[in-house]
């Protein structure tokens, strides 16, 4: 004896009225979803440490390394790092938020090659030069991806590092940032 084939559902039919329902049903659950899930906070982050960083890089690499002192409100820490990059460069690196937004960080090593260069200026080309803080700069300007950067090489032998201040910054926050730029003591 065989059973009666149970009936088929409405729903299984496949009109168009069933197809909105099912689709208003899974937007409503990814709306829930949505709201319940909790929001990061991309301005803010774990607070960086500045100095404490420096002291420990100038201790460990004895570079005359410089950070930021004495910006003026609404400029906060981003980044702080000492690392080996483009040709296994030790770079010593510092970046800011700006009041308006944008980004700007110091990279400082010792005696870099043009790869080393092009590498942080992201390829950008040369625009001449600009005084800033009592020192002529390189000035590099990458349109197509909005990066500015403004490149100081000290003489051979000087002791000094290359200092290269880079971002999405315009060029007069980067003026600002360069003013505040201090020997780590």
């Amino acid at each position: 004896m065989s059973t009666p084939a149970a009936p088929k559902s409405r729903y299984s039919m496949g009109s168009t009225k069933n197809l909105v329902l099912s689709l208003l049903a899974v937007l409503g659950m990814v709306l829930v979803l949505v709201l319940l899930v909790p929001r990061v906070d991309r301005v803010g982050g774990p607070p960086v440490d500045v100095h404490t960083q420096a002291l420990e890089v100038k201790e460990r690499s004895g570079w005359p390394i410089v950070e930021p002192a004495g910006l003026p409100e609404g400029w906060s820490p981003t980044s702080v790092r000492y690392v080996g990059v483009t040709g296994g460069f030790l770079t010593w690196h510092v970046g800011y938020q700006t009041p308006s937004g944008t980004f700007v960080a110091v990279e400082q090593t010792k005696d870099p090659n043009r790869e080393w260069i092009s590498a942080q200026t992201n390829r950008a080309p040369r625009e001449g030069t600009v005084e800033v803080a009592g020192r002529t700069w390189e000035k590099f300007v990458r349109d197509n991806k909005v990066q500015n950067s403004l490149l100081s090489v000290p003489a051979q032998g000087s002791g000094e590092l290359a200092t290269l201040v880079t971002g999405t910054a315009s060029f007069e926050d980067m003026a600002t940032y360069i003013e505040s730029l201090r020997p780590v003591q």
